[in-house]
């Protein structure tokens, strides 16, 4: 299977920047511009805890990622999804993308979640619906398993009619491989 990943962006910041590099103060200072800047945009819509909640997942992905060997090298990830998501391409005013294939990658600094993974591990999503990708962080070769059980949650839940999974995000531990694609 050849799998290219995807990161969307605004043309106007630029790709790879990432909130959780920052402190949450200055990032909810920079949340709050954009909620008064451009409020149609899908970061404008984000809750009030939204990093807080952040920085909460991202220990449980870091934590998850290293009981299953993989390499860390970054404290916050950069986010990438596997495949297109036309739904993704609607969050910025000026939507951009860069579409990396996947042999780029050292396979060890990746880590997934079915679904984006605040919802994947989110107390406030329903968990009763016995989907086993809930509450679950994969590796390369453990995705591939779920994607060819389910298929690209793209493909049947773009509009999220189906539950909160639209897209499957891949989690990049290091920036070998970014650095090279950053402006």
């Amino acid at each position: 299977m050849n799998i290219n990943l995807y990161h969307y962006y605004d043309k106007m910041t630029g790709p790879f920047i990432n909130l959780a590099d920052i402190p949450i103060d200055e990032a909810k200072s920079i949340m709050n511009i954009i909620k008064k800047s451009k409020p149609n945009v899908q970061c404008a819509k984000r809750q009030l805890e939204y990093m807080e909640d952040r920085h909460d997942y991202e220990e449980i992905l870091k934590l998850e990622f290293t009981k299953k060997g993989g390499i860390i090298s970054r404290y916050s990830p950069n986010y990438m999804v596997v495949e297109h998501s036309p739904w993704l391409s609607t969050w910025f005013e000026n939507s951009a993308y860069i579409k990396i294939p996947i042999e780029e990658f050292d396979l060890n600094t990746i880590s997934f979640t079915y679904g984006d993974s605040h919802p994947v591990f989110s107390p406030r999503v329903n968990r009763m619906d016995g989907k086993e990708y809930r509450k679950k962080l994969y590796t390369y070769n453990e995705i591939l398993e779920v994607i060819k059980k389910y298929g690209l949650p793209q493909d049947w839940n773009n509009d999220g009619s189906y539950g909160p999974e639209r897209y499957i995000e891949a989690h990049i531990w290091s920036d070998e491989t970014i650095n090279k694609y950053r402006r």
